[in-house]
C-alpha cells in the first residue's frame, strides 16, 4: 500500500460502526479531560485525606492526629490509593492526587461508554439489525454539569466512586451479554462489586443487588460459595480490622454527619439546587424519548415468541433465573439502584457542596444510554413514500433530533450554574465549593496546601504558631485573622508543649502544619467527642454539630482559669463542668477505645463494643451531661 492510500484506509476504518464508536469514546474522554483540567483544584476536604496519608508514610498508621485512631476519611480505598501512588512516586502529594483523580475521572467516562456500547451492540445482533452506529448522548448529561468537572480533580473520592461505578457497569454488561460467562469473568465482577464498602459506604446500594443477582443465577453451589468468598473476603476482613482498630463499625464521618437520620426537606432543596440551574428535565426528557425509540425498534425488529406459561414453581424459578442473566435484568437493576440512591441522598439531606453527592446518581441513571444506537435506514427505506411512525426512517430522525438536542443542552449549561454566587453561601447553606475557595484564595486553581495560606485565617494561624513557641490551644478570636493561644498547663517542657488547633476546617490547617500539631474540628470529623454530640436543628447540612471549645480545654489539659490565661469570653464554669462530665464511665470507655494503647485485649473489646460506641451520644452542654451521667457537679465560680 502506498503512503497516499494509508490516510484513505484509516478514514474508511473510522467510518465503520466500530471506528465511529472508538472515535466517539476517544473524543468524549478527551473533552471531559480538557474540561476537568480547566477547572482543576483540590478542596479543603481533599487535603484532609493527605494528612492521613502523611501519617501513613511517617509510620504513624492510618490516623489523622498521631496517637489517636480516628478514621476521618469516608473512603478507605481512596486513602490507600493515594498512599500507594504517593509512596511509589515520592512526588508532592497534591500533584499525585491531581493526576490520580484526573485519570480515574476520564476512565469512568470510557468504562460507562464501553458498557453502554456493549449493551446496544448485543441487542442489535440479537435482533439481526445491521447498519447501526453508536453516538455519545447520555454521557453528555454528566460531562456538561459544572460540578462533574469540578469534582473530577477535587482530591475527594468522587472520581474513585464514579470510576468504580463505570467499571462495574461495564463488567455487568459484559456478563449480561455473554451467553456462557467464564468463571473468571463472574469472579472479577464479584470482586470489584465487593469493594463497594471500601470505596464509599453508600455504594453498597449498587453492589448488593448485583452480588445478589450473581448469586441467584443458575449455577452450582460450589460456584456460589466461591463468589461469596471472592467478593466478601477483603471488605469483611477490613471491617473486622476497622472495628478493632478504630472502635467503630463505620467511618467517624458517618457519626459526625448522622448518616442514618432523615432530613427530607433539606434533601429536596439540595436536589433542586442541582436540577434547577441546569434544567435537568431537558436531558431527562430527551433520554426518555431515545429509550422509547430503542424499545419500540427492539419490539418491531424481533417479535416475541409465543408465550407458554410455566406449569410448576420450579419451572417459574428456572425461567426467572434465565431472565436474571439478561441485558434487560441488568438495565432494570441499574436504573432501580439509581433511583434508590437518589431517594437515599434526599433522605439524608444531600450535602453542603453543590451537586457533589448527586453526581453518582446522575452517572448511574444515564449509564444505559451513555451511548445511543442509531439504526441507519437502507437507501430503499429512505426513498420509500410510506411513512411509518415505528419505521427505521422515523426512528433515525427522532433519535438524531434528540441527540442534537442533547448537544444543544450541553453547550447551553456547560459554563452556567452557581458561579455567580461564588465566594458566598446561599441561604440554604449549599455552596459552589470550587468557586468559593477560588474567590477566597484569589487563585483560580488552588491546588497545594501553600495555595491555601491565602485563605482568610490560615496564614495568620501559621504566624500564630511561630509567635507561641511554648505551644498552646489556638482558637479563633472575634477578628477574622486573630488567633488566641490558650496556654497549656505547666510545667512546659523545653522546646514547648506543642500546638493544638480547634477550627471548623481540617484540610488547610493540617496540611500547613507538621504532624506533631494536633488539629481538631468542632463538627466532629476528627474529634470523636464532637461527633458524638447531638445535631443542632436547622443548622447547615454537614455542619450541624458544634462542640464548645470548653470540652477541648478540659480534655486536652489547657489552663482553665482567666488568671492563668484563659480568654475572658470562655466561661470558667463550663470548663470545670466539662472536666467533670468527661469522667462519665461510658465517655471514658469511648475515649479509651481510640486513645488507649492498642493491645489484643483492646482490639477485641473494640470489636465487641463498636456498634454501641457508634450509637453513643453526649450532651453538648456540660451541666446536662453531668445530670445524664448522674455525676457530682463541681463548685462553680458564678453559680447559676
Amino acid at each position: 500500500m502506498s503512503s497516499k492510500d494509508r490516510p484513505l484506509g484509516l478514514a474508511r476504518r473510522l467510518l465503520t460502526p466500530a471506528g465511529l464508536t472508538a472515535l466517539s469514546i476517544t473524543v468524549a474522554a478527551a473533552l471531559f479531560a480538557w474540561g476537568a483540567w480547566q477547572r482543576r483544584w483540590i478542596a479543603d476536604d481533599g487535603l484532609i485525606v493527605l494528612r492521613t496519608v502523611r501519617n501513613l508514610l511517617a509510620g504513624n498508621g492510618p490516623v489523622f492526629n498521631k496517637g489517636e485512631r480516628v478514621e476521618v476519611n469516608t473512603s478507605a480505598a481512596w486513602t490507600y490509593v493515594v498512599w500507594f501512588f504517593s509512596w511509589l512516586s515520592r512526588a508532592q502529594m497534591e500533584y499525585v492526587v491531581l493526576g490520580i483523580t484526573l485519570v480515574l475521572s476520564v476512565l469512568a467516562i470510557v468504562f460507562v461508554m464501553l458498557g453502554s456500547g456493549r449493551l446496544h451492540r448485543h441487542r442489535a445482533q440479537a435482533a439481526g439489525v445491521s447498519g447501526m452506529i453508536l453516538l455519545p448522548a447520555g454521557v453528555f448529561g454528566y460531562m456538561a454539569l459544572p460540578p462533574a468537572r469540578d469534582f473530577a480533580t477535587s482530591g475527594l473520592e468522587t472520581s474513585l466512586v464514579i470510576c468504580w461505578i463505570g467499571l462495574v457497569f461495564w463488567l455487568l454488561m459484559r456478563w449480561a451479554t455473554t451467553a456462557t460467562p467464564s468463571r473468571a469473568q463472574i469472579l472479577t465482577l464479584g470482586f470489584i462489586a465487593g469493594l463497594c464498602w471500601l470505596v464509599r459506604p453508600e455504594t453498597v446500594l449498587v453492589a448488593a443487588p448485583i452480588l445478589l443477582l450473581l448469586f441467584c443465577v443458575k449455577q452450582g453451589w460450589r460456584s456460589r460459595v466461591l463468589l461469596v468468598v471472592v467478593s466478601g473476603l477483603l471488605p469483611v476482613g477490613y471491617q473486622i480490622w476497622r472495628m478493632g482498630y478504630y472502635g467503630l463499625p463505620y467511618p467517624n464521618t458517618a457519626v459526625a454527619k448522622d448518616a442514618t437520620e432523615a432530613k427530607w426537606g433539606v434533601g429536596l432543596t439540595y436536589l433542586g439546587d442541582l436540577a434547577g440551574p441546569y434544567r435537568m428535565w431537558v436531558p431527562l426528557a430527551l433520554l426518555l424519548l431515545i429509550a422509547a425509540v430503542v424499545l419500540v425498534n427492539r419490539a418491531t425488529a424481533a417479535p416475541a415468541a409465543a408465550y407458554r406459561p410455566p406449569n410448576s414453581l420450579r419451572a417459574r424459578w428456572a425461567k426467572f433465573q434465565r431472565w436474571l442473566h439478561s441485558p434487560a435484568a441488568a438495565v432494570t437493576l441499574i436504573l432501580a439502584v439509581g433511583l434508590i440512591w437518589l431517594i437515599y441522598e434526599i433522605r439524608v439531606g444531600g450535602d453542603f457542596m453543590h451537586g457533589r453527592v448527586l453526581l453518582p446518581v446522575v452517572f448511574i441513571l444515564m449509564a444505559p444510554l451513555a451511548m445511543i444506537p442509531v439504526r441507519l435506514p437502507t437507501r430503499e427505506q429512505w426513498r420509500s413514500t410510506v411513512v411509518r411512525p415505528t419505521g427505521p426512517r422515523a426512528a433515525a430522525v427522532v433519535t438524531l433530533a434528540a441527540w442534537i438536542g442533547m448537544i444543544a443542552w450541553a453547550l447551553a449549561v456547560v459554563n452556567t450554574g452557581p458561579e455567580a454566587r461564588a465566594g458566598t453561601l446561599t441561604r440554604n447553606g449549599i455552596v459552589d465549593e470550587r468557586g468559593f475557595y477560588s474567590v477566597q484564595t484569589g487563585n483560580a486553581h488552588p491546588l497545594t496546601a501553600a495555595d491555601y495560606l491565602a485563605f482568610p485565617r490560615i496564614g495568620s494561624m501559621v504566624d500564630a504558631i511561630r509567635r507561641t513557641p511554648e505551644g498552646g490551644l489556638l482558637v479563633q478570636a472575634a477578628a477574622m485573622d486573630d488567633w488566641v493561644a490558650i496556654p497549656p498547663l505547666g510545667p512546659i517542657p523545653e522546646g514547648g508543649a506543642g500546638h493544638t488547633i480547634y477550627f471548623i476546617n481540617l484540610g488547610m490547617p493540617s496540611m500547613n502544619t507538621d504532624l506533631d500539631t494536633k488539629v481538631y474540628d468542632m463538627v466532629g470529623l476528627a474529634y470523636p467527642l464532637a461527633a458524638h454530640s447531638p445535631r443542632i436543628e436547622h443548622a447547615r447540612i454537614g455542619h450541624d454539630k458544634s462542640l464548645p471549645v470548653d470540652w477541648m480545654i478540659a480534655e486536652k489539659g489547657f489552663v482553665p482559669e482567666h488568671d492563668w490565661g484563659l480568654p475572658g469570653w470562655i466561661d470558667e464554669d463550663w470548663v470545670a463542668e466539662a472536666k467533670v462530665a468527661l469522667t462519665c464511665e461510658d465517655t471514658r470507655m469511648l475515649l479509651e477505645s481510640y486513645q488507649g494503647e492498642l493491645t489484643v485485649r483492646k482490639f477485641l473489646s473494640n470489636i465487641r463494643n463498636a456498634w454501641s460506641y457508634g450509637q453513643y451520644e453526649i450532651d453538648r452542654v456540660p451541666e446536662y451531661e453531668i445530670q445524664r451521667c448522674d455525676l457530682v457537679a463541681p463548685a462553680l465560680q458564678n453559680p447559676r
